[in-house]
């Protein structure tokens, strides 16, 4: 397994780089464009225009403008839960990225299915070919066990770290054997709390960053791990995640102790 190489998306058929670079965490559009050299590929928007977003925006249009649209693949989350004010941004965003389509609309953070009203909207939108997929997020794992019933969404969204680490139970094994959607990861830092002395058991270090990644990265089931920096030096600390590959079975071990001594009780 060969984290520098990209892969294939689920059914969706895009190529993409490993790790996904989320706008969120406030880096340069440098940082951006670097990762994007590295091969990663998968840019996450967030729901609103705010200035960490802008910087994302920039990288975008600096990379488009050197006639590389096709290799990227952007996404954008929606937490509106209302195609009306789902709509509103989403035309927004759009327009200040330059773009003609995002190639997925990522329906953010449902506890359950999403509603009729929601999901009609998504599907106008992937048929008028302004989003090419579909994606859902969910920190309830049922919930894609539903959504695999119907086959509309192209594109999972999982919590998964060493302390969550039930999809291995419940997500990644009732995946369809065929046709199967995109597995895209969030969370592997467990938001930053595996980064943190405090948290680790008597005489352990805590994680790096690189390793939660590799954690996620290592299991055959995901085929990209979202990372965020807030500056090109932690971006580049991120992207050497590529450079070391899978974790060793000594390190998984360790990896998941840890997780075992946070979650603090018997697992399910």
């Amino acid at each position: 397994m060969d984290f520098k190489e990209k892969i294939t998306l689920g059914r969706t058929g895009l190529k993409v780089g490993r790790l996904g670079i989320s706008s969120s965490y406030g880096a340069p559009a440098e940082a951006f464009e670097e990762a994007f050299e590295r091969g990663c590929n998968y840019f996450n928007m967030g729901s609103f225009i705010q200035g960490r977003s802008k910087e994302m925006i920039k990288a975008i249009k600096n990379i488009t403008a050197k006639g590389k649209r096709d290799e990227l693949v952007v996404a954008i989350y929606d937490y509106t839960h209302s195609p009306l004010i789902g709509q509103k941004h989403f035309m927004k965003r759009l327009r200040k990225m330059g773009l003609e389509h995002v190639d997925e609309l990522l329906l953010g953070y449902y506890p359950s299915l999403p509603r009729k009203s929601v999901m009609n909207w998504a599907i106008r939108l992937r048929e008028q070919g302004l989003a090419r997929y579909l994606g859902v997020s969910s920190h309830k794992r049922k919930v894609f066990a539903e959504l695999s019933r119907d086959g509309l969404i192209d594109v999972y969204h999982v919590r998964y770290n060493t302390v969550n680490s039930g999809a291995e139970k419940d997500v990644f094994p009732l995946l369809p054997p065929e046709n199967n959607p995109g597995i895209v990861v969030y969370t592997a830092t467990r938001w930053g709390q595996l980064l943190k002395e405090k948290k680790m058991p008597a005489g352990e270090k805590p994680l790096k960053a690189t390793e939660c990644y590799r954690f996620v990265l290592s299991n055959p089931s995901v085929d990209l791990c979202m990372t965020g920096a807030r500056n090109l030096e932690m971006m580049r600390e991120n992207l050497e995640t590529l450079n070391l590959g899978p974790l060793s079975e000594d390190e998984m071990a360790r990896i998941r102790r840890i997780g075992d001594f946070i979650y603090g009780k018997k697992r399910e």
